[in-house]
């Protein structure tokens, strides 16, 4: 009996640490960090994301694509199918308003047209316009080859420069046929001229019936003074350019004018240009000038010579009466 009341009245060992008193060091830690100010870096918000956010998102991501329409789709109302676009009827527009569109197109192609690597990446790709249609292929044919300079012999320096067949040869007789003005570039190799720069029936002259005007560029004369001991004696670069020219005007004679252009060394008076000029007036063609140079119809106004300190005594007398000018 007593074995039995002591176990009644004797309380477990959890429910006394549960129920007794709290202890005085827990008290004092409590009191402690509830007076302790609360640290700057909760104010701002956290970076992580809480679980209500993230059940926000889970639910939108299992939404199906029709939920997120404002429209809802009912059986007695049924959604709108999409109509299809139709295609846009070009051959519609007026002719002067789809040259404009091929001008849009081969506006970043060049104004010369020639034999140059780059013609793959600058022009090749532009011309797949031409595999659309027959009326397409005519149309923007004559755009583009009405609106670029063709040249008639290649001058990009390797193996272009040296081939016997140029870009004019290389041409369908309806591609001649759409070309309005042609480029004729004499300096590129003046002491030893290609065999390929020949005018003959190969180059297709007699097709090119649009061509209403020749520029004649020149990009040096080897009658300078520079180019002596350099140059083959006896006027070899003058004749073979006149030539050169006067086959091309043979081929068309309806060429109406002749522009010619320079780069700054090379001087109107010289032996070249004379020559070239004499020919043209022969046949009484029309001169223009180009802008590249700056010529006009008056005679050219040379600078004065440039005098050094190192020049000669010689140089600096004058032709009349043997005076010493000094600067």
């Amino acid at each position: 009996m007593r074995g039995r009341k002591n176990g009644v009245n004797r309380q477990p060992r959890a429910a006394s640490a549960v129920c007794g008193p709290t202890p005085i060091a827990s008290v004092v830690s409590s009191t402690v960090s509830s007076a302790l100010p609360t640290p700057l870096s909760s104010a701002y918000p956290s970076t992580y994301a809480s679980e209500a956010e993230c059940d926000i998102s889970e639910r939108i991501e299992n939404l199906p694509l029709g939920a997120l329409s404002l429209e809802s789709a009912t059986p007695g109302n049924p959604r709108p199918k999409r109509a299809k676009q139709k295609p846009f009827r070009f051959l519609d527009l007026p002719s002067e308003l789809r040259l404009k569109v091929y001008e849009h197109h081969f506006a970043n192609t060049g104004y010369v047209l020639d034999l140059d690597p780059d013609n793959h990446k600058r022009i090749h790709q532009k011309l797949a316009i031409l595999r659309t249609c027959r009326t397409i292929y005519i149309e923007a044919s004559y755009s583009f080859y009405s609106t670029h300079r063709v040249r008639v012999f290649p001058t990009h320096p390797g193996r272009f420069f040296k081939t016997k067949k140029p870009l004019l040869a290389r041409m369908k007789p309806g591609q001649r046929a759409c070309i309005t003005s042609l480029e004729l570039r004499l300096g590129p190799g003046w002491s030893k001229p290609p065999r390929g720069w020949e005018v003959n029936p190969a180059l297709g002259l007699s097709q090119c019936v649009n061509v209403t005007k020749l520029s004649v560029f020149v990009e040096c004369d080897p009658g300078n003074d520079i180019f002596k001991g350099f140059r083959q004696p006896g006027g070899f670069f003058e004749a073979f350019s006149k030539k050169l020219l006067t086959g091309v005007l043979e081929a068309m004679p309806w060429v109406q004018r002749v522009e010619f252009d320079a780069w700054p060394s090379v001087k109107k008076s010289g032996a070249l240009m004379t020559g070239l000029i004499d020919l043209i007036t022969s046949r009484n063609l029309r001169i223009t000038w180009g802008s590249e140079r700056g010529w006009t119809d008056a005679e050219e106004v040379e600078p004065p010579p440039v005098i050094h300190n190192y020049a000669p005594l010689d140089s600096l007398l004058t032709a009349t009466n043997n005076i010493l000018v000094l600067a």
